[in-house]
């Protein structure tokens, strides 16, 4: 079998996500005991947070291509970067190396496609929803995005680094999402991206009543695909 890299630690609380989706989704296609083979490199989340929250993009850059380069020697088909976020840099990682990059917003607008909507909300960090590399994505296949007012914004965002990333979920956190994403569906929104790997550990498609995109899933989806060839 082929095996999948994955670059994990962005953070580790959804690389364990990463990890239990990548083969339970195997094993459901495969059967039997069988799951993937999985190359991680687990990177310091500390210090891509603080390049991040400094804007230095560059330095982000060689440190995920190097790693990169590691999993593409170490024998892996394919590569997938475990974090929303980290799609900013997906490009140059992607001309670092030869085995192809699975970028996650194209399986989230396939997903989104493939439920026939038109306009979503996207929740994540402020760099996913407030740089236009994720919305830009989407919006070449058509697909309209809602990002909530400032506020919001910035609570979701210390939210995902000040306790997601510490596998700190909280019940007033999840009253607190659940009020956001209400608030993005009365402004139309058909569906909401949960555009941090974390925020589907907190939101659970039981939780809402308006179809909620788990991106570690669909992104685990799209990589077990490619190996499977199916």
């Amino acid at each position: 079998m082929k095996s999948i890299g994955l670059i994990g630690g962005l953070t580790y609380v959804s690389t364990i996500e990463y990890y239990r989706y990548l083969n339970e989704l195997a094993n459901e296609k495969l059967g039997g005991t069988e799951t993937v083979q999985i190359i991680l490199y687990s990177v310091n989340f500390g210090e891509i947070k603080v390049l991040t929250e400094a804007g230095e993009w560059g330095k982000i850059s060689d440190i995920i291509c190097k790693v990169a380069q590691t999993i593409e020697r170490a024998g892996a088909s394919c590569l997938l970067i475990g974090a929303n976020t980290m799609h900013k840099i997906a490009d140059e990682v992607q001309a670092a190396i030869k085995i192809p990059v699975i970028h996650i917003a194209e399986a989230v607008a396939k997903a989104i496609l493939k439920n026939g909507l038109r306009k979503v909300g996207l929740i994540g960090t402020r760099y996913t929803m407030q740089l236009e590399f994720y919305t830009d994505h989407l919006a070449k296949h058509g697909i309209e995005t809602i990002i909530p007012d400032q506020e919001d914004i910035e609570y979701i965002n210390y939210t995902i680094y000040n306790e997601f990333s510490k596998n700190i979920f909280t019940a007033e956190a999840k009253t607190n999402y659940l009020n956001i994403i209400s608030k993005l569906k009365e402004r139309g929104a058909e569906g909401i991206i949960g555009g941090c790997t974390e925020i589907s550990i907190l939101i659970k498609q039981s939780d809402c009543d308006i179809l909620i995109f788990d991106t570690a899933k669909i992104h685990s989806e799209a990589g077990v695909e490619y190996v499977t060839g199916s």
